[in-house]
Parts: structure tokens; sequence; C-alpha cells
């Protein structure tokens, strides 16, 4: 029993680490990030390949701003949440514009994903690009408009009844 109870967590500790550990397309770099306490910048060529891809760990109430820049038309950033099992992405400049501003929910690692489109025509095989990732301060708190006055009825109340 001692066996199968130990082979079921070593399989969930793989599990867990491979949920956090991306996968690589051939020739990518991979970079490990730290969350930032002021603005970092990051930059680099989107070669076919050859590129850097960046894990971000990010905490549950953490506030942050990630926007990519870039000169050509066909490079384009891929945000994935590596804790969960699906391969989508989540945020994609291609799709949802240039800038990405959001509070995190709950802690994961992010995988940063700049590539260049292999769909698109082009000449070349890449194009720089910048990267800034923004910490920001926690979203204020919207106060709570006040109660409004109570306004004077057209129809008076009762008096009390006498006891």
């Amino acid at each position: 029993m001692r066996t199968l109870i130990a082979a079921a967590a070593l399989f969930l500790l793989t599990v867990s680490a491979m949920a956090q550990t991306p996968q690589l397309d051939p020739g990518e770099k991979l970079e490990k990030l730290q969350f930032p306490a002021v603005t970092m910048q990051l930059k680099g060529w989107t070669k076919f390949g050859n590129g850097h891809v960046y894990t971000l760990p990010v905490r549950a109430g953490q506030h942050l701003k990630i926007s990519f820049s870039t000169k050509s038309k066909f490079a384009f950033l891929a945000i994935f949440d590596l804790s969960k099992p699906d391969d989508e992405a989540f945020f994609g400049t291609d799709e949802d514009g240039l800038s990405f501003e959001t509070t995190i929910k709950e802690n994961a690692t992010w995988l940063l994903r700049p590539y260049y489109s292999k769909v698109s025509p082009r000449r070349g095989l890449g194009a720089p690009f910048s990267i800034l990732i923004e910490p920001l301060a926690a979203a204020p708190q919207q106060p709570k408009p006040p109660a409004e006055p109570e306004r004077p009825s057209l129809f008076p109340k009762a008096p009390p009844k006498p006891q």
C-alpha cells in the first residue's frame, strides 16, 4: 500500500512539474525571469528557431502591464499560463492589442513567447522586438457612492396611532 501511495505522490509531483516546464521549439532558449520591482525591458530578435522565450512567476494580487512593440507587422507576443493544462495562449498581440494589463487572480508561471508569423508572406527570418513588464500599484478600490437622501413624498405618512 505504501508503494502505491509513494508512486501516486511521485506521479503528481511529476505532472505538476511538467505543467510548469514549457515545451520549447527547436532552437529556442528559455530565460527565467523574476517578477520585477520596477519596469523591466526585454529586447530581442524573433529569429525563427533561435529566439528567446521567458517564464515569469506571478502571484495572486499582483497588478502588472505587459507591452509589446516591434517595427514588423509579422512579429507577435503570446502569453501562456503554464499552470493550466491547455496549450492555448490567454493573450496574443495578434488579436488582443499590443498591451495587457491585469490583476493576478492566482499564483502561476507565465510563458512569454515572442514569435514571427510563419503563415504571412514576408521577407527575412525575424524582427526586433521589445517587451516592457511594468509592475503597477494595486487597482484602487472604488469608493461607494454616498446614499441618496430620502426625497419627500407627495403623500405624507400617516401619524402614528395613539395607544
